[in-house]
């Protein structure tokens, strides 16, 4: 357990110290520096406390807290308008998005709820039908700003929370694919989205309009070889590949430090979701299971689908790396994502159920259900 935060905080450090580097090296993010250590700092401090104090406490606070985020994510579709989308609120010189705080709030909330409900989450109604009636909003809402990469990121993690609580994958897969088929039908019905989807399946044909930025991505990639062309010495950032201090900041830390460079941040996430279900699964409780494992890859699949999109293995979603990209809500988020890690390590041994039969996921002997039940 100590080896796995260890590395965890090694691991996010030297995200961080990425991020900060890349964005003095962006034109557009060296201007926003001071904003970004501003948000690290509020971000250090709110992790700092998420360690602090008891996680335990969060089952208390799940549900209001689930409240708040859902009347935040109602609100900015009226007052929140900003290019297109409605996902921001104008905080002093700042923005703030709840949809942020959202996905931090559902995780609880799920993690909450399996353990309220755990050895029941068999049960089609309990395991599938009640969590969905607080899952469903949350992404309704989301579709409607709209925010279709936050939607699917949650709809994944979603559904990993919901399996590791013990709900059956015969009643996940089905609604996994009409979830799916309704995202695509949002998506065909949304022009701009649309030529999105297009030019993702065609680049060549598109990389002078909607798929320019893609395109200009996968040359930054391609144009840093190995090593890349040294820190500052990019040309791609100057005009060519728009957003490359937010959601396409891999493009410039591959150009400017090469195949290596990125292959060593995609192993650092790879290492993140590792350390992470390790403490989520020696945690001292079963709230302390689901919501190591739901962070985690609340933070691990953002990484994929944010790489994904770069490399052009995925279409265009709009999210940023974790601990990498400016960006002051999610930061904030991440890292206190990062510090109810490090409590559930540090709580780990208050209760013996970590080392039980009543942890599925112990070395000893299978849980019996029916047992349970029974009992």
């Amino acid at each position: 357990m100590r080896a796995a935060v260890t590395t965890l905080c090694v691991c996010v450090a030297l995200l961080l110290a990425l991020g900060t580097v890349m964005l003095c090296s962006s034109p557009a993010g060296s201007k926003l520096l001071a904003k970004q250590l501003i948000w690290c700092a509020v971000g250090i401090v709110v992790c700092i406390v998420a360690t602090a104090v008891d996680y335990r406490h969060l089952k208390k606070a799940a549900i209001p807290l689930y409240g708040v985020s859902l009347i935040l994510l109602a609100a900015v579709l009226l007052t929140g308008k900003r290019g297109g989308a409605s996902r921001w609120f104008t905080v002093g010189p700042m923005l703030f998005q709840p949809s942020e705080l959202a996905k931090l709030s559902l995780v609880i909330a799920l993690a909450h709820y399996g353990a309220w409900r755990q050895r029941q989450m068999e049960n089609f109604a309990k395991g599938l039908l009640l969590p969905a009636a607080f899952v469903v909003p949350m992404l309704a809402l989301l579709l409607l700003e709209p925010d279709f990469g936050t939607t699917i990121l949650l709809s994944g993690v979603s559904a990993i929370v919901l399996l590791t609580a013990g709900v059956r994958w015969v009643y996940i897969v089905p609604n996994a694919m009409a979830g799916a088929a309704a995202i695509a039908l949002f998506i065909r019905m949304d022009p701009n989205r649309w030529q999105r989807i297009v030019a993702f399946l065609n680049p060549q044909q598109h990389k002078g309009d909607t798929g320019y930025q893609a395109y200009q991505a996968m040359l930054a990639l391609a144009s840093g070889g190995l090593w890349g062309v040294g820190l500052g010495n990019g040309t791609l950032k100057l005009g060519y590949v728009p957003e490359n201090h937010t959601d396409f900041i891999f493009s410039i830390v591959g150009e400017e430090m090469g195949l290596v460079a990125t292959l060593a941040v995609v192993l650092v996430f790879i290492v993140m979701v590792i350390c992470g279900v390790t403490i989520a699964l020696n945690s001292g409780d079963p709230f302390g299971l689901y919501l190591g494992v739901g962070l985690t890859f609340l933070i691990g699949l953002q990484a994929f689908i944010n790489i994904g999109v770069v490399c052009s293995a995925l279409p265009n979603k709009g999210l940023p790396l974790p601990f990498v990209s400016y960006g002051g809500s999610n930061l904030v988020m991440m890292l206190a994502s990062f510090g109810l890690l490090l409590n559930i390590a540090r709580h780990a041994g208050d209760t013996a159920w970590a080392g039980s039969a009543s942890n599925p996921f112990s070395s000893s002997e299978p849980f019996d259900s029916s047992s349970e039940a029974a009992g």
